[in-house]
């Protein structure tokens, strides 16, 4: 059975083609925002009959945001990292600190797009650790827009999260 996996992974290509559903739920936007890529150029695209198909190592370069991260988001994504570790050594205490936090952020601005943000951490919270994982450490879109409103404020201490930032200004970080 691993050796199955293993081959399969390794005879992955990227060239599998999916259907503008399957992109969309890989991205985890709509099918019509998958549909409005392609229109724009960013998604290439081939039809196979009357059906859109994109290759799955586009769609990969999308999620991973095809474009250059900005500094402030690198130094997201390197926190959301160690953030991560945190968690993974002891999901239930940072749980229940993220849902203090939440419940504190829902009080003091819950507007917008940060309300909808803080459903998502709500949502992730309460759903499998490898996904809450993912979503802090995906560099896509949908991730670096999670970690505006990241919840874990207090799981690093200020020490912890200065050595961070400092390996951010590594010339090697990007």
């Amino acid at each position: 059975m691993r050796g199955t996996v293993a081959e399969r992974l390794a005879a992955d290509t990227g060239e599998e083609l999916l259907s503008t559903g399957e992109a969309a739920a890989r991205l985890g936007v709509s099918r019509q925002h998958v549909v409005d890529l392609c229109d724009q150029g960013v998604l290439p695209c081939s039809w196979v009959g009357k059906h859109r198909r994109v290759r799955q190592r586009d769609v990969d370069v999308v999620a991973a945001g095809a474009r250059r991260m900005t500094r402030d988001q690198v130094r997201s994504l390197l926190l959301a990292h160690a953030i991560a570790g945190r968690i993974a050594e002891d999901p239930d205490s940072a749980r229940a600190l993220a849902r203090e936090n939440l419940r504190r952020m829902r009080e003091s601005s819950s507007r917008g797009a940060a309300r909808i943000w803080m459903r998502e951490w709500e949502r992730l919270l309460e759903g499998p650790l490898t996904e809450l994982l993912t979503a802090l450490t995906s560099p896509s879109p949908r991730s670096r827009e999670l970690r505006q409103n990241n919840p874990f404020a207090g799981v690093l201490s200020e020490e912890e999260r200065r050595r961070v930032l400092g390996a951010a200004n590594s010339p090697k970080v990007r």
